[in-house]
């Protein structure tokens, strides 16, 4: 009786436990626990929850669908964003980076923008002074006497064949007529010149990109040591390629700024509208394609080219106008909105163009501060005291901007414009030559001490007073003796060590450490042959004795799977790509293309 007692009252409890819980409502836990959301047994609404939608959908489970239920859930139905959190959070910086992008672009812009500025100015200011020492020098060698291996120092070799250069080239423009090729110009078809602009831009970025390389070659070649004087005859044939050179890339531009000029003064603004519009187009060629962040790097170096480029199109546009107008100052008014047309298109095809490129690939804006700490670091180390190149080349090289051509056109532009005439006008010719030696001065005072202050704000003065290693051969080709003695490697290194160790740089002199962005860089002395010597019978006696050949060390043997994780290791740092832009080659010229 007991027993049936018990158990009676456990059907009891167990029914009342199961009537509780039928008659308990079923969101009462989620309040208390904080968990409402989506959940299998409450359809989500817009703001509310109730037990008649629960009971509504298990009883029309069965029946058929119809409009007025899917017209029902269609307007109660919610959704949560912060359910994908992440992906909205993307998209939002996305947009952040690119209202951020116009002035991160426009200070990278004016700081190149100057640089371009202060190389081209070097030209007309400082590099006549330079040439001028250097025919000094010259010309007072026999009088103070002849010490050392040299007549003139490299860059006092590279002024002298700039100076011959710009004399040659300037004198054979002389020979070419502008207002002949503009009016021969003016009388093709708007479609044929539209033509003609776009094959004369490719050819620029062409002449550009292979010009430097002859440039640097024939630099290469007048201040390379030499050990007989019958091998500097090969500065000739340099010297007449870069002549050429220059000589056809001034032609080029003379082309590019008489279309130009015509385009302005064309009646209907029609062959100015289709130029400017050739501007966008660039954006459909650029804006699709997969772009990392030292191809991004170049194509900016690129934009900063051409917008220096297109602005001295510009100036010497407005020249030969006024010219024709008699310097007329209200001619100037007339020409000034379809300048600020063609400025204003230029920015913008940049902004939307980098707006759009670092959206798709997923590149911040901070990329342009590195970008422009990389730019300062080129201005800061052509100045140090173990430069190998100059400033105004380094420019160049990396940006694919040219002064020489377009200094020579310019002078010949201004030349043909400007009549001077009388002391009076010789005066202020020495006078506007003093001033733009006094820009030159303030603007590169200016640069580098912003270009000081970046590069401290990169984090890469410590890479500034570094000695430049010596590369090992590209040909796979061992090192000599004269480098294996000059890089004694230490007893207990393996030979695997010594095959994968760089060759050592010199040791640094004492000096080192107080380099400065001002002091004069120190002739190598290694690469010259040594002076011969009258050779002495006591000289084999008094030499020591050659030690004895140390016995070479066993590789010690190495597993299978030690093998193989080397061999990963190799082939991992074979396909990492350099991410600093200071890894790219300081000779890269703008347009190449970077793996």
């Amino acid at each position: 009786m007991a027993d049936l007692s018990g158990t009676e009252l456990s059907e009891e409890k167990e029914a009342e436990i199961e009537l509780k819980r039928r008659q308990k409502r079923p969101w009462d836990e989620l309040h208390k626990s904080g968990k409402i959301g989506l959940t299998a047994e409450l359809p989500e609404t817009l703001g509310f929850y109730d037990i008649s939608a629960v009971r509504r959908e298990q009883r029309e489970q069965s029946a058929d669908p119809s409009l007025s239920r899917f017209i029902a859930a269609e307007l109660t139905r919610g959704y949560f964003l912060e359910h994908n959190e992440a992906k909205y959070t993307e998209r939002r910086e996305r947009v952040y980076t690119c209202m951020r992008i116009p002035k991160e672009l426009e200070k990278l812009m004016i700081f190149g923008f100057f640089l371009c500025v202060d190389a081209f100015l070097y030209v007309f200011t400082l590099l006549p002074l330079r040439v001028l020492l250097a025919v000094l020098r010259l010309l007072t060698l026999p009088c103070c006497g002849f010490s050392g291996s040299r007549l003139l120092q490299p860059a006092q070799v590279c002024d002298m064949l700039k100076g011959l250069i710009l004399v040659l080239c300037f004198s054979m423009m002389h020979y070419v007529d502008y207002s002949m090729m503009y009016h021969l110009i003016r009388g093709q078809s708007v479609i044929k010149l539209y033509l003609i602009y776009n094959m004369l831009e490719v050819a620029d970025r062409l002449f550009s990109s292979f010009g430097q390389d002859i440039l640097d070659a024939l630099y290469w070649t007048a201040t390379e040591p030499k050990e007989r004087k019958r091998d500097s005859i090969g500065v000739i044939p340099h010297f007449i390629m870069a002549v050429f050179y220059v000589f056809l890339h001034a032609i080029l531009i003379m082309v590019q700024a008489s279309t130009l000029n015509v385009a302005f003064n064309s009646h209907n603004k029609s062959l100015l509208t289709i130029m400017m519009s050739n501007n966008f187009v660039e954006i459909k060629g650029s804006v699709f394609k997969k772009f990392e962040k030292n191809n991004l790097f170049q194509m900016s170096n690129s934009d900063i080219k051409e917008r220096f480029t297109s602005y001295v199109l510009l100036l010497i546009v407005c020249l030969r106008n006024m010219e024709q107008f008699a310097w007329n100052p209200d001619h100037l008014w007339v020409l000034f909105p379809d300048v600020f047309m063609v400025v204003l298109s230029e920015v913008a095809v940049d902004i939307i163009k980098h707006a759009f490129i670092t959206k798709f690939n997923d590149i911040t804006a901070d990329v342009y501060s590195e970008y422009r700490a990389s730019l300062a670091f080129d201005l800061v180390s052509s100045r140090q005291k173990n430069a190998c190149t100059d400033y105004s080349d380094s420019v160049a090289r990396r940006m694919g901007f040219i002064p020489l051509p377009l200094a020579v056109l310019l002078i010949r532009v201004v030349m043909s414009s400007v009549k001077v005439q009388g002391a009076l006008s010789y005066t202020c010719v020495f006078l506007f030559y003093l001033g733009l030696v006094s820009l030159k001065v303030l603007n590169s005072i200016v640069l580098l001490g912003k270009s000081c202050v970046y590069v401290k704000r990169a984090n890469m003065e410590d890479k500034l007073f570094e000695r430049p290693s010596t590369a090992p051969s590209s040909s796979g080709k061992p090192p000599n003796k004269a480098d294996q003695e000059r890089c004694p490697t230490p007893p207990g290194e393996s030979k695997v060590d010594k095959m994968s160790a760089k060759l050592c740089s010199p040791p640094p002199s004492s000096s080192s450490s107080s380099s400065s962005v001002t002091t004069q860089p120190i002739p190598r002395t290694d690469l010259f042959p040594p002076p011969p010597t009258a050779a002495s019978p006591a000289a084999p006696a008094s030499r020591p004795p050659t030690p004895p050949p140390e016995p070479e060390q066993p590789l010690p043997s190495l597993s299978k799977e030690e093998e193989g994780d080397a061999q990963g290791a190799s082939e991992l740092k074979h396909r990492t790509p350099k991410e600093d832009l200071l890894e790219i080659d300081r000779f890269t010229i703008c347009g190449n293309r970077i793996d």
